[in-house]
């Protein structure tokens, strides 16, 4: 089994002004492309070759097989949560629901996530997911790390590695979270807690 890049479900000026194109083409076509490029060639002749990504990542020992396929899985949740900007972009549903009963109100959960964010030193992402008894929490994972190891199912995450807005947010980490939030498609997270 070979893995391969997802394929974006919008054009790749679609996020703008939130994500520019340069970032997508740069971010998805160049770091992504080349993590998955990376773990193809690593898996070959390993326990690995033919077990699925998320296999990989839940497995496989700190170290070049373990970072790409985090790195890949974490960009695949990243890149497909995405849709064009949306004004008063919130869950509705049972996320919506879900995110009021463990966190209080959608506010208080996008204040919680965007402190994680903040917060996490260097490089790595925050994910929104579910534990082993269907509660959403919030987690900070450095540099490729995914909440699967945790034995989590995570259903949204923010990267912030600076590749991610350096382009075109600089250093503003914060002004990028804030922005993000307009153009989560929250549809498709909803479908990964299935």
């Amino acid at each position: 089994m070979s893995f391969e890049t997802p394929k974006l479900p919008y054009a790749q000026n679609a996020l703008e002004p939130v994500i520019s194109q340069q970032t997508i083409e740069y971010h998805y076509g160049k770091h992504l492309q080349n993590y998955v490029n990376t773990l193809n060639k690593l898996v070959v002749g390993t326990e690995y070759e033919g077990k699925s990504i998320v296999e990989i990542v839940q497995t496989a020992p700190d170290g070049a097989i373990f970072n790409n396929a985090g790195q890949a899985l974490n960009h695949e949740i990243y890149f497909l949560q995405f849709k064009p900007q949306t004004e008063h972009n919130a869950p509705k549903g049972k996320l919506a629901e879900a995110i009021n009963r463990d966190f209080g109100s959608f506010e208080a959960f996008q204040k919680k996530f965007t402190e994680a964010s903040l917060t996490l030193f260097g490089s790595g992402w925050s994910f929104l997911s579910i534990d082993k008894e269907g509660k959403l929490v919030i987690t900070q994972e450095a540099n490729g790390a995914n909440p699967v190891r945790r034995g989590y199912t995570p259903i949204f995450g923010i990267d912030v590695w600076e590749h991610a807005y350096y382009l075109d947010y600089q250093n503003r980490r914060a002004d990028h979270i804030e922005a993000v939030w307009s153009i989560i498609d929250w549809e498709v997270v909803e479908s990964r807690m299935k």
